[in-house]
């Protein structure tokens, strides 16, 4: 059976996501970010880089979730969009493009947008325009094919919905009208039902909900470092 190390977030959904459209058997271990268990010594055994999603399957670990969605469809041979040749070539490209590029500067959107400590003009609109930018290379491509990688539904579809969910949070609530091929998409991945067991994961914890100084520091621990080191 796979452990699944899970919470919430945009990158363990993907994986929750994936494991559900394929029945694979799986278990929970839940994390919360905001309560630190990231980065417990047994955690960070795991994936040292202390983040979510993690899985473990008959002992082997893999951590990153592109890293698992990969892993896995090439496990069951399922989701990958047509795997040779040029397809193949596709397929990593833009399961790349989402790690490298869509996911990071999402995320520094949203910690900018709502997280970080006093003023930061500059980085906010640093990364409202690169999420932004990234989001509009996303829509492009989906202008003229029903998933990224043409007819096939695969995991490249699920690593952009697990970060697409948040473009509201991210960069504000009217964001998805600039993207009308990717709400389409997302739309039809929202009413999979696995989609929707994915999304229900959350109510099997009650993970902390208060941002209070104690999470800040188990979330953005280098704030304080650096507080600790002005003092």
């Amino acid at each position: 059976m796979i452990k699944l190390f899970f919470n919430p977030a945009p990158n363990p959904l993907k994986i929750a996501l994936f494991l559900e459209e394929t029945g694979l058997e799986y278990e929970l271990a839940m994390v919360d970010n905001r309560l630190g268990d990231q980065h417990t010594a047994e955690f960070k055994s795991l994936n040292p880089n202390a983040k979510v999603p993690v899985i473990i399957d008959d002992g082997e670990v893999v951590f990153d979730s592109n890293a698992i969605l990969l892993y896995l469809a090439e496990k069951t041979g399922c989701f990958l969009g047509g795997n040779s040749g040029a397809k193949r070539g596709e397929l990593l490209s833009w399961l790349m493009f989402v790690a490298s590029g869509v996911g990071p500067f999402s995320g520094q959107a949203v910690h900018f947008r709502h997280f970080a400590a006093g003023s930061n003009p500059y980085s906010v609109k640093r990364y409202d325009f690169e999420a932004r930018r990234h989001w509009q290379i996303i829509d492009e491509r989906l202008t003229d094919r029903p998933y990224m990688l043409g007819d096939e539904y695969s995991i490249v579809d699920m690593s952009v919905w697990g970060w697409g969910t948040r473009i509201p949070f991210m960069l504000g609530d009217d964001a998805m009208e600039e993207f009308p091929n990717l709400a389409r998409l997302m739309d039809e991945i929202d009413a999979r039902p696995a989609a929707q067991r994915a999304n229900g994961l959350k109510d099997r914890h009650k993970f902390k909900e208060e941002m209070d100084e104690g999470a800040m520091r188990n979330m953005y621990p280098q704030i304080f470092a650096e507080e600790g080191k002005s003092n």
